[in-house]
């Protein structure tokens, strides 16, 4: 049997929603723009403000900025494949965009972890959270989480770098994700599927423990606190960092965790836009929203652009 080597994948995206195409495009193209903007905003103030210079806006920073990279991995292909109904792509760059992909999401779930550790230590261990997490410390996690997480996404690529792909040479998805590209695979792709879940367990499942233990530690302590106002005012302050937590985690788990038997394959697309396109925009609406010295620096920000407009 003559066996030909693909190098173009087709990308079918939402073919069953096609008459609807247009309405579908404009609402990716406002969300996008919005999770660009929110994100982009966060990264400003943290890095301008000289108040959002301690270590949990340090990494709130490059958690915008993460969320940045992976919608507009995603995004804009999406849009295109959304117009014209499939989109032809290049398996090298079909296999990049999965790198990352693949990358920022196990960095944000390493990060995410990070700053459970951070609001445990500035509420279960206050007195020594100045001399622990300073900011050598401090860059030196978000250092690891990036190099961590793109390693854990590099290993899988370079494996897949070895197998041979013969087609079929159709993906029925909006993006190259891992499991639909083996699937276009004629090599044995079980050492690829058994590294990966490896990889996976230890950039997610593991760091979600951890978080939980921290968590648990940290309402332990607010309700040894007597003051309600003291509680209230401890507990807002890891409250936007849980709240994101629930989020990511609850459509990263759905996404994986549960046996594709149990999904359809429209189901999977709805979960996958949930943990690409949704949750990056809910990140930077929730800090927003739930966190005070973040909201002060927005309304100085706009304070300040409306005096050198009238000015």
């Amino acid at each position: 049997m003559n066996r030909t080597h693909t190098s173009e994948i087709k990308i079918l995206g939402f073919g069953n929603l096609q008459d609807f195409r247009y309405f579908i495009f404009f609402i990716f193209l406002i969300i996008y723009l919005v999770t660009i903007t929110g994100n982009a905003v966060i990264i400003l103030l943290v890095s301008t403000n000289y108040r959002l210079q301690s270590p949990m806006f340090i990494f709130l920073g490059n958690l915008s900025f993460s969320d940045v990279l992976l919608t507009t991995n995603i995004v804009p292909s999406m849009l295109q494949v959304t117009l014209l109904g499939v989109s032809t792509v290049p398996l090298r760059s079909c296999i990049a965009q999965y790198l990352v992909y693949g990358g920022s999401a196990c960095m944000e779930c390493l990060l995410l972890t990070v700053m459970s550790y951070d609001r445990y230590l500035a509420i279960c261990k206050p007195l020594h959270y100045t001399t622990i997490m300073d900011l050598k410390l401090c860059l030196y996690l978000v250092l690891c989480s990036w190099l961590l997480g793109f390693t854990s996404t590099l290993i899988p690529v370079l494996i897949m770098q070895t197998l041979w792909f013969c087609g079929p040479d159709v993906i029925d998805h909006f993006f190259c994700d891992f499991l639909p590209l083996l699937k276009l695979s004629c090599s044995d792709v079980s050492v690829a599927k058994y590294v990966v879940f490896a990889l996976s367990s230890l950039v997610t499942v593991l760091p979600f423990g951890f978080i939980t233990f921290t968590y648990v530690c940290i309402f332990l302590t607010i309700l040894r606190i007597t003051s309600v106002t003291g509680k209230q005012k401890t507990f807002s302050t890891c409250s936007s960092h849980l709240t994101v937590v629930c989020t990511y985690y609850g459509a990263l788990f759905a996404m994986y965790v549960v046996p594709s038997g149990q999904q359809s394959l429209a189901m999977k697309k709805v979960v996958s836009l949930l943990y690409t396109v949704v949750t990056p925009l809910l990140n930077p609406i929730i800090y927003s929203l739930r966190n005070q010295e973040i909201k002060l620096a927005i309304q100085k920000y706009l304070s300040v652009c409306k005096t050198s407009y009238i000015n």
